[in-house]
């Protein structure tokens, strides 16, 4: 196989092949390698490599009918522990952490015949929407240099939009799976809580509202892995019946009744969303009517505000647990000069934070769970844009000089003074995407699907917001955009 045909395969694709004896695994991971050296010295995408130890792993391969033997694969440096390797979490504190086990999420998908590879960027503790770790450096989208694919799955989104592997591991607290998916133009699924595997010992990751899966370039590989990592853990936190059928057998043409779809391009924080954003939800309305399916403009009945002063008081305290952790392990307390600023000023915030504030913040989320809901009673999908914007540039969304000096005098705020310089810190941020974070509170299903190029040659996506449980909507939707016109998701190249 040479690297174009490579390039053209999705992972079910290459599966396939090697099933048939066409190409092995070990040319696989030759390709991928390749790949990743020509493209990453520009897109600074991966954290670090495995080569030895993949290609002494491909070498002791027991072929039991695994669904993706010998694929190739890269993780996300954060929660996908793979025994033996540095899971840095994009922190300097963690820089020379040793994973003790495999995470469930990886020994699934060891099981299901993944080569790993190894690490992609993230941001320090996944905390932003843009990857530009000081412990790595900024990651870049393959479609325009000057641009960051997003976050906090911004290393997996380059890889796989550049073609280095055809699906990467990524997670999901905020958005991490779909702004990425939306900025670098892929398809990415953020499946229901407790849908896929988690731990050991995180089945509370950030109270619910991260989950890990993929970012693909296909429908059909995302719909392949569903199938593959959906389990109902004893163990677990949250769980979520399993879906009695394939979600990949939905990618087959398979008939689907009509919908009732609700969209809006309002931000529900009520900042500004681009004419493109606009348009590309536009777009997508009339195709969608076009298809039968009935199509009403409205907004979902949730208090955006609110509901992020919930979210950052669960980032500050989830943030000051971490610290504490940390600290505890090193032996002597953390300082500013010891991680990114805007970690420090969560975690100080989080001080302050009472475990009754807490819980009144989680009983927020419980509110918009109940309100989406009621909504999906009317409604089966809300369309929204999946970012308010294309990807921010390169160094655009890092703290000014003003607002780093107000970070370094936090503690001494009050504590309500604390959360308005949180909110205030993450605004310029949350105005590229204040659409996603929705369906992380509330438990939801959602995706963003690739529909939409601007005139400067920038991908956006559009999001789907399913009810609790109903992944096999989106992906049967999904797979229908993929066959139509507007589908935009390709391998890039990388100039």
């Amino acid at each position: 196989m040479d690297l174009k045909t490579y390039l053209s395969l999705d992972a079910v694709g290459l599966a396939e092949l090697v099933r048939k004896k066409e190409v092995s695994p070990r040319d696989l991971a030759d390709l991928a390698f390749e790949r990743m050296e020509e493209v990453n010295p520009k897109l600074n995408a991966v954290a670090r490599t495995r080569k030895k130890r993949a290609y002494i792993e491909i070498d002791n391969l027991t072929d039991n009918d695994q669904p993706f033997f010998g694929v190739p694969m890269f993780l996300k440096d954060i929660s996908h522990a793979i025994k033996g390797e540095v899971l840095s979490s994009g922190s300097k504190l963690l820089s020379k952490n040793i994973a003790q086990y495999d995470s469930n999420f990886t020994a699934r998908l060891k099981d299901a015949g993944f080569i790993m590879l190894g690490h992609t960027t993230t941001p320090e503790f996944g905390l932003k929407n843009i990857t530009e770790a000081e412990l790595y450096g900024p990651t870049r989208n393959p479609w325009n240099l000057n641009h960051s694919p997003g976050g906090s799955s911004g290393g997996a989104a380059a890889l796989v939009a550049s073609g280095v592997v055809p699906v990467a591991g990524a997670s999901d607290g905020g958005g991490s799976i779909r702004i990425p998916a939306g900025f670098s133009g892929l398809f990415g699924l953020k499946p229901t809580r407790g849908r896929t595997p988690v731990g050991p010992g995180v089945g509370r990751s950030w109270q619910g509202a991260a989950i890990d899966f993929v970012l693909s370039r296909t429908v059909r590989d995302s719909a392949a892995l569903l199938d593959v990592l959906q389990v109902v853990q004893p163990e677990a936190a949250y769980q979520t019946p399993l879906y009695d059928g394939s979600f990949f057998d939905l990618t087959k043409n398979s008939p689907m009744k009509k919908l009732r779809i609700a969209f809006t391009t309002a931000s529900p924080v009520r900042t500004a969303v681009s004419d493109a954003a606009k348009q590309s939800v536009y777009q997508m309305a009339k195709w969608l009517e076009d298809q039968g399916h009935e199509v009403v403009e409205k907004e979902a009945p949730v208090n955006g505000v609110d509901l992020m002063k919930a979210y950052y008081i669960m980032n500050s305290g989830e943030m000051n647990h971490v610290i504490i952790q940390l600290s505890r392990g090193l032996g002597h307390d953390l300082a500013p000069e010891d991680m990114e600023l805007m970690t420090w000023a969560l975690s100080e915030a989080g001080k302050s934070i009472s475990a009754a504030d807490y819980s009144e913040s989680l009983n927020g989320w419980d509110l918009a769970a109940y309100q989406m809901a009621k909504f999906h009673e009317e409604f089966d999908l809300y369309l929204t844009p999946t970012n308010a914007d294309t990807a921010p540039q390169i160094g655009e969304l890092e703290p000014s000089e003003d607002m780093q000096e107000r970070l370094l005098k936090i503690n001494y705020l009050s504590k309500t003074e604390q959360q308005k310089l949180i909110y205030d810190m993450f605004l310029p941020s949350l105005t590229y995407t204040p659409f996603t974070q929705l369906a992380n509170l509330t438990g939801q299903p959602a995706m963003s699907v690739p529909t939409f190029i601007t005139r400067e040659g920038l991908p956006m996506g559009v999001q789907f917001v399913a009810g609790k449980g109903r992944e096999d909507q989106l992906i049967q939707l999904a797979s229908q955009i993929e066959q139509s016109e507007l589908w935009k998701g390709k391998v890039v190249e990388v100039i």
